[in-house]
């Protein structure tokens, strides 16, 4: 899947078209992805022993489909296309068209680029 966690998006389709936010999850076997403060609904929860003071109405993001949303590039200024260059390791996310970089926006790729940019500072 294109889009992974952290990356911002912005939503070209449904209720909430044209709003931008943050990936906060993904789900890869539904293809749909969670994004912060859009598609919001509204939960009624009741009163439990384990949980007593929860109760009533909460609110929480809902899954959205992949294909309504498009990556945002601050480069650009617009939500994008993206293409891959590179393999392996070497693999980069690209602006298919203006040829733009979008950076390491998963988690797992940002703590690798935080310990790779800590241990050349240390040499």
């Amino acid at each position: 899947m294109k889009i992974q966690i952290n990356d911002e998006v912005l939503v070209i389709a449904g209720k909430d078209k044209g709003k931008r936010g943050r990936v906060i999850s993904v789900l890869k076997k539904r293809g749909k992805v969670v994004v912060e403060g859009v598609n919001i609904i509204t939960r009624h929860l009741k009163r439990n022993p384990q949980n007593p003071e929860a109760g009533g109405r909460v609110q929480k993001p809902a899954p959205i489909d992949v294909s309504n949303v498009m990556i945002w590039s601050p480069t650009d200024g617009r939500a994008v296309r993206i293409r891959y260059e590179g393999r392996g390791r070497n693999k980069r996310r690209i602006a298919s068209k203006t040829g733009s970089l979008l950076t390491a926006a998963g988690e797992k790729k940002a703590r690798r680029a935080a310990r790779k940019g800590s241990s050349t500072s240390e040499e």
